[in-house]
Formats: C-alpha cells, structure tokens, sequence
C-alpha cells in the first residue's frame, strides 16, 4: 500500500482570497486594530493628501522606533503597542529585530488581549513584509495560543502563511498545532492543514514543509477516527508514500480500526502482510484497534474471535491490553445484549494460555476488572456464576477482582465466602490478598469473617502471618474487644509462624483492666505466665491501675509481694523498676495503708537512685489515713506502728 506508486492525489485546497479569509482573520480582533481588506486600499486613490498623511519623516520614525525599544525593555506594553500602531498604520514597520522582540514580547504575556495584539501584528507583517519575521516568533506566538488553548486563531494564522507563502519550516509548528487540534477535541481542522501542507511541500518541492511521522499518523488518526473515510485514510497512505514518510506500528493500527469498523476484512489481511513486510513482528496494537473496531461496529463474534486468535499466535502468552479495550469489550456486549457470553470467552481463553501465565495477565482478569471499573460488580459475579453453571474451570484471574471491590465496599461477608469456594476449587491466595480482606473486615467491624480468613490463611500454609494477626489484634484492641483477642491470642499462640511477645499479652491485660473487668484480667495474666511469658513493668502497670481504680489495693500488694523478689535477683528478668512503676506502687500501697510494703518500695528506689516526688504521697495519705493514729497501731501491731512512723518520717508528715 504505502510502496504503490501514486501519481495523482486530487487534494483539498483552502480558499484563501482576500474577500473571503481576511475577515476571518480579522474577526479574532476586537476591536479591530488594522484595515480590514488590503485590496481596498490598493482601490483608493493615492493623491498628495493620502500620501503626506501616511508618510514619517526619518526624525518621527526614529522618535517611535526608540520609545518602542525603550518600552518593551522597561516592560510599558500599551505604550509599545501604540508605537507600533503608528508606524504599521503608516506603513513603516521597525526594524527585524525589534519587530520580532515586540511579537515575542506580546506572546510571552499570554493574556488575551495581547495575544489578539501579537496576532495581528503576525499577520499584518506576513502580508506586508514577511522578510522581517523570524520563524522563531511564530514557534513563539503558536506555543502561547497552545497554552491558553485558542484554536482558531492558531489555524487562521498558518492559512494566512500559506496564502501570503511566507512558507515556515513544519517542524517550527507542526505538531503544535496537533496538540491544539486534541486540546480542541477534533483533529479534523489539522487534517485540512495537512492536506495543503503536503501538497504545497510536492508542488513547491520544498522539503522543509514536508509533515513528519507524528504528523502523518494525527491526520491518518482524523480519517480512521473522526471523519471515517476509507478514501481520505487511503490518500494520507499515498501521501505519505510520496513524502518518504515510513509507517510505524501505530500507523497500521489506525488503519486496521478503520477497516475493521467498515467490515473489510481482505484490506485486513492486506494490512498484516504488509506489517510483517515492515518487519512489525509484534502485533499488539494491530489487535487493540482490531477489537476497537469490531466493538464500535457491534460484530461481538468478531471480537471474541481476535481475542482467542492473539492467544494462538502468541502460544498463550502475556497479551498487552490495557483497561481500556477490555472496558470496550465489556461495553460492547453489554450494548449487545450478550454480557454472559463473557463467560465463554473467558473459559475458552483459560484454555489457551499458558499454566505459568501471572493471574493479573489473564483474559479473564482483565475482563472482570473492567466490569469493577465500569460500576458493575454485580454482573462480574454474575459472570463467574455463568461460568460456574457452564462446569468451566474459574481460574485466580477471575476471582481477585471480584475480591478487590468487595473488599473496597466492606462486604467482607461475600469476600469470605468467596474466598471459601477459591479454596475449595484448590486455587491459593496470597499473603496480601488475604491481608487486604482482613483489614476490610476489621474495618467494618465484621470480626467472625477476619477470623474465618485468618484460619483459612493458615490452613493454606501462607507463611507470613503477621501483618493479618497485627491487623486483627490492633483492629480489636481499638474496638474494645479484649475478650476476642484472648480467645484469638489463646488459638494461635502455638504456631510457629506467628511471633507472640509478652506485648501482646500486655495489649489484652491493659483492655481488660481498662474496662474493669479484673477478673478476666487476671485470668489472662495467669495464662500468660502459665505459657512461660513473662511479666514486664508493663504488664504489673496495667494491673496497679485497674486495681487502683476499682480500689483493690490488696491485690496491688499482692502484686509487690510478687515482683519485689524478680527485682532483687536477675536484674528482674525483663522487669524495668523505674519512676513509674515505683510511683503506681507507692501511691496504691499508701491508698491501701500498707505502709511496711510502701517502705520497702522506697528502699528499692532509693537502692536503685530512683528520684521520688513524696508531695503526691503526702495528698493520699491526707485524704484516706488522715485520722489514722500511731497510737491506736501500737496497740494492733509494732511492726505496722514502726512501719507508719517510717512513711510519716520519710514523707516529712511529722514536721
């Protein structure tokens, strides 16, 4: 196609006289700054009066050729343009390159006021004295109607290039004037400029002019795209087989879309020999616009069949579509009224692709993420239930996005059962599947399917636990929920893989004494040691606490009983004796009246330089032993009498 010689192209042409463009031009000026026909000026008679009017001496021209230079360098824009006005209406322009600093100038402000300005003076130079503007400020003036997205003006200012052949080199705009052709969402009015690019650049042989490839594949992309033309795709083929412009793959895409949208098949067959004539050995974008086609035509047979046709030819290998075709695909049968259908593509396509093939590569993965994508994650189960009633095998591909958006909408309980089929079909999540569903249904507070995932993962002998056993421990702890973490501590703290600390044991002793509940407490602590974890500072401040609050103060010294022997052997074994826990227990002992303990418990701080503020022993003992007498201890026990002296001599109560 593109080797075939073409020897006549009939080309669409511009009209470009004066009577029918100028005013388009012109219009883009409000007001409007320059005469609006130049032919009208050639008509009026040039007598003495019009001539003197419109003449400058040397002297004036010099006066407004340096205010304009002065202007433009301190920035006074309305002052240069009015410089220049004077001298363009008398038909004097600056020099080049203060003409060319002026459009620069107007075109870097980037407002609209003054690219109307930087316009007109463009168009008024390009038909008056094209010498004295430089490419450069026109790449200028294109690149600013680009950023604010003005389109017409950008065409109407390469039309008057043409017409007044002041012929700029297409690289200097080219492909500018595509992106404002996309910006503008039609790239029709760029193919129009294409066609009298081309044929200007043959006629006049100038090479310079000649579009390159990106130019080439935007106008070939109008054809098969917007305008749908066989014949006008077909003359871009021509053309660029004129030009020298070799095809890339996306120029057979185009092509292919098109053809396939018409229903051409034998120009389809064409296309790909003529691809692997190229040398195009990968066919990817060949089969995305194939399937583009065929879905914007509505022949779903079609579709279906490139599909399982690319997985032959690739022997069932990874195949590149993105989300958008297979959000084409879903579309279109949708729009077809065969969405189970979907079910047999995706059996047949599990058939053919390789038993190694990654899940998030697959057919069916990218067919059911699409219909997550598109709202529809009802119709994706009903999809994997129309496989399921078909006897078809459901591979991984087709299960985990269903998985995913249940997760994202927290209806963990259809997730967990979900994941209860996958096992039963013997397919194995992995850790981070199972982690994502987890954290959703701690999240949504639905403990019992955390649970059931979390003893699925394990019987799947997944041997990274514990970001799920932190999830659920840390999801319960902020719930409040201390009964289920020992029942789920108590379940899992035999397995090997899940790394249990006296921290964890500590999280549940701290919520249950939190929520009064000591008896559990306690009972957690007794299995804790029981299981040979042991106690640290911690675990003994969570229980002084709960026993303070409920004013158990007997249990605090049963506690100091307990833990004064750790401290004063073996470093405590992993007990830290510091400022807080010698304070929990000062001021609970002394709450309780246990001043011998309370003694022994200054001895050891004192032992070990643990800095004690007495003033907040002082206030407890005030508001709870206030009446409390020496001399009614003595009568009850020596050793508490001389225990009471001591505390009151050590806390300076006797002052």
């Amino acid at each position: 196609m593109w080797r075939k010689a073409v020897s006549s192209i009939p080309y669409r042409t511009f009209s470009l006289s004066s009577t029918a463009e100028i005013p388009t031009l012109y219009s883009f000026l409000q007001p409007s700054i320059f005469a609006l026909k130049p032919n009208e000026q050639a008509k009026q008679p040039h007598d003495s009066e019009n001539s003197q009017t419109n003449t400058l001496t040397e002297d004036q021209r010099n006066t407004l050729e340096t205010t304009l230079e002065k202007s433009l360098v301190t920035q006074n824009t309305d002052e240069a343009w009015k410089s220049f006005k004077a001298l363009a209406t008398c038909c004097s322009f600056p020099n080049k390159p203060l003409t060319n600093s002026l459009i620069s100038h107007l075109s870097s402000l980037k407002d609209a006021q003054n690219l109307k300005r930087a316009f007109a003076s463009v168009v008024f130079v390009i038909e008056k004295d094209p010498k004295l503007l430089s490419f450069e400020s026109v790449t200028s003036l294109l690149s600013s109607m680009n950023s604010a997205n003005t389109a017409a003006p950008a065409f109407a200012l390469v039309k008057c290039m043409f017409k007044n052949r002041y012929f700029v080199p297409f690289s200097f705009w080219g492909n500018t004037l595509v992106d404002i052709s996309r910006k503008s969402g039609s790239l029709v009015a760029f193919f129009r400029v294409f066609e009298e690019c081309c044929r200007i650049a043959v006629d006049e042989k100038l090479n310079y002019l000649k579009p390159d490839l990106a130019a080439c594949n935007a106008a070939l992309e109008c054809c098969c795209y917007e305008l749908e033309s066989v014949l006008d795709a077909e003359k871009v083929v021509a053309t660029m087989s004129i030009l020298g412009v070799r095809p890339d793959e996306s120029s057979f895409g185009f092509l292919s879309y098109l053809f396939a949208l018409k229903g051409l098949e034998k120009k389809i067959y064409e296309l790909e020999n003529l691809m692997v004539q190229f040398g195009f050995s990968n066919k990817q974008v060949l089969y995305n616009s194939l399937i583009g086609g065929y879905v914007q035509s509505g022949k779903i047979d079609l579709v279906s069949a490139t599909i399982l046709r690319s997985l032959r030819e690739g022997n069932g290998k990874y195949l590149n579509f993105n989300d958008e075709i297979y959000c084409q695909v879903v579309k279109g049968y949708i729009q077809n009224g065969v969405m189970k259908s979907l079910a047999s593509l995706i059996i047949e396509a599990q058939k053919l692709e390789s038993p190694g093939l990654e899940f998030d590569k697959s057919i069916g993965y990218g067919i059911i993420s699409a219909c997550i994508n598109l709202g529809l994650s009802d119709k994706a189960h009903s999809i994997l239930d129309e496989m399921n009633a078909m006897g078809g095998s459901v591979g991984l591909g087709v299960y985990v996005p269903i998985l995913k958006a249940y997760s994202k909408e927290l209806r963990t309980a259809e997730a967990t059962q979900l994941v209860m089929d996958i096992s039963t079909s013997g397919l194995q999540l992995d850790a981070g599947m199972y982690d994502m569903l987890i954290e959703a249904s701690m999240t949504s507070q639905d403990f019992p399917s955390a649970f059931t995932l979390f003893r699925d993962m394990r019987d799947a002998r997944i041997h990274d636990l514990k970001g799920s056993y932190l999830t659920i421990m840390t999801g319960l702890m902020e719930n409040q929920r201390p009964e289920l973490m020992a029942a789920f501590l108590d379940e899992v703290v035999e397995d090997p893989r899940i790394e249990i600390k006296t921290h964890d044991w500590n999280s549940i002793i701290h919520a249950f004494c939190k929520a009064g509940r000591l008896e559990d407490a306690r009972r957690t602590f007794r299995r804790m040691t029981f299981l040979q974890f042991e106690p640290n500072d911690q675990t003994y401040l969570s229980l002084i606490n709960g026993y303070v609050t409920a004013e158990k103060y007997f249990s605090v010294l049963m506690l100091w009983n307990e833990i004064k022997w750790k401290i004063s052997g073996d470093k405590g074994k992993g007990i830290k004796f510091d400022h807080n826990l010698v304070d929990a227990f000062l001021y609970a002992l002394v709450k309780g009246g246990f001043f011998d303990a309370v003694m022994q418990v200054v001895e050891k701080s004192q032992e070990m330089k643990i800095f004690v503020d007495k003033w907040r022993y002082k206030q407890a003992f005030m508001e709870k032993h206030k009446k409390l007498k020496v001399s009614k201890l003595r009568r009850r026990s020596f050793r508490k009498m001389e225990a009471l002296i001591a505390f009151k001599n050590w806390a300076g109560l006797n002052a």
